[in-house]
């Protein structure tokens, strides 16, 4: 691969991709992603979708694509970039489709990729190797593909299938951007208990939203990585390797160890915990049992996902303009900082304006620009474990939703929709903004000349008709506390 831009390419558009496709990216290049060489088109994306093949029949379990601009639907050739613009491939252009799926404004960008240079890794880089070459000389593996620590059960089948199968162990880390150094960290505290010689590689790939799509590139993946088995409780359809369920495993209460169903008596056997069982042991900050995972494994869960107090939060206010909502954020920052017992970041739609994104318009693409800043801002408080109170008018539920996932990528997320009606609103408008707005002086404004998509996933909805502001901040804290990021007054 290249270490620069050679002069045929100077000149050429250029773009970043979304975290999830720049993902599809790396695995095309790495070619774990084979049989496919590039982005797919329409057909192939729709066969996909369908039935899980593409159109010339090749299994594959879930579509591949690449969303640009419209402006970039003309383009023959892209250098496809990082976030910090470090060119990775040149994207050979052969369909510009529209897909109903995809954000307004944008097109399906398809076709071949010719690489330029390795991504650039970050933590635990050591971990990352590509796949082998097609046809290299491999010897049977038995893969272990996961996006979450393994505990004892899982130790206790892994080794258990590999000794039965005679069999060495590689472990795929599937890094998904959300807490993967706290697993990476987690499997590494567990590699003496895995089988002699286990390997552990790390695989840059987003997660889909179907779980049945995700086991199955997850499947892909591995066999590219030259396994011949996997590993997997729940069924892979068209697994280019042989699946393996593990024999069910619980704990002896008797002896205290974990060992086959099959030679525990009934009276003595223990489960392991649940997703939501040990999910809200951990949102309490209560103890992780040992039973139920080596201690090391319990710290990095205890890193990933602090007790709800000590989390970091973000608390975004969506409304109207004059619906109140920058009046309840100041005041809810006020009370928040009075109690002491968070740190506390107010980040108001004027102010952020003024400091965050002066010189952006009002138009829909800088408006999203905008929140999305504020997002960026308000996630990197929740990484560092503080509380960042966001209060624009966000009208676009598109663009809300992309600032959840990037604050639930390291923290948690509270959207609160101040829904004062629109009358009250324009009532209370002193700088006479709907006036102006309704005889045409400012365009696009938001309940007049633009819409406001109203949210329905908020977690609290407020209307301030009528309402002191003492008792909406006084609901917010309510519902904060009931919550668990803060500690109930006097707790």
């Amino acid at each position: 691969m290249s270490n620069a831009l050679s002069a045929d390419l100077h000149g050429l558009a250029s773009l970043t991709p979304a975290p999830a496709e720049l993902a599809d990216l790396e695995q095309l290049l790495a070619g774990a992603f084979r049989p496919l060489t590039g982005f797919l088109g329409p057909l192939d994306a729709a066969t996909v979708a369908a039935g899980g093949r593409l159109t010339d029949g090749t299994p594959w379990p879930a579509p591949v694509v690449l969303t640009g601009p419209e402006a970039l639907a003309d383009a023959k050739r892209i250098v496809l970039q990082d976030p910090e613009t470090v060119p990775l491939a040149v994207l050979e252009v052969t369909e510009a489709w529209r897909d109903p799926a995809a954000p307004a404004g944008t097109v399906r960008l398809a076709g071949p990729l010719t690489p330029l240079r390795e991504p650039v890794y970050g933590a635990f880089r050591r971990l990352r190797r590509r796949p082998p070459a097609p046809g290299e000389a491999a010897r049977p593996v038995l893969a272990v593909a996961t996006r979450a620590p393994l505990h004892r059960r899982e130790l206790g089948q892994i080794r258990q299938t590999a000794e039965k199968l005679g069999l060495p162990v590689l472990v795929l880390a599937l890094l998904s951007g959300a807490h993967e150094q706290e697993l990476v960290r987690a499997l590494l505290a567990v590699h003496r208990e895995l089988p002699e010689g286990a390997e552990i590689v790390t695989v840059n790939l987003a997660p889909r939203a179907d779980a049945a799509r995700d086991r199955a590139l997850a499947a892909h993946v591995a066999a590219a990585y030259g396994a011949t088995h996997l590993l997997s409780e729940a069924p892979v359809g068209d697994a280019p390797l042989t699946v393996v369920s593990p024999e069910p495993w619980a704990y002896d209460t008797d002896v205290e160890v974990w060992r086959p169903v099959a030679r525990i008596d009934e009276r003595h056997r223990r489960a392991a915990l649940t997703e939501a069982e040990l999910g809200e042991l951990l949102d309490r900050g209560s103890a992780v049992p040992e039973w139920f995972t080596p201690p090391a494994v319990a710290a990095e869960l205890r890193r990933a996902r602090p007790p709800r107090h000590e989390r970091g939060v973000t608390v975004f206010f969506t409304g109207l303009s004059g619906s109140g909502k920058s009046t309840v954020a100041r005041a809810l920052a006020d009370a928040l900082v009075e109690r002491g017992d968070r740190t506390v970041t107010l980040l108001d739609g004027d102010v952020v304006r003024q400091m965050l994104s002066a010189g952006l318009t009002f138009s829909k693409a800088d408006r999203d620009l905008n929140i999305r800043r504020i997002g960026f801002v308000a996630a990197e408080i929740a990484r560092h474990g503080g509380l960042a109170i966001c209060a624009p008018i966000a009208p676009y539920a598109a663009t809300r939703a992309e600032v959840r996932r990037m604050v639930e990528a390291v923290g948690d997320f509270v959207l609160i929709h101040v829904a004062t009606p629109l009358a009250e609103c324009e009532r209370r408008d002193r700088k006479g903004l709907y006036a102006k707005a309704r005889a045409g002086l400012i365009p696009e404004f938001t309940g007049i000349s633009d819409p406001y998509e109203t949210p329905t996933d908020a977690e609290l909805v407020l209307d301030t008709t009528g309402r002191a502001v003492a008792d909406c901040v006084d609901e917010v804290l309510k519902h904060l506390s009931a919550g668990g990021w803060i500690r109930p007054q006097g707790g």
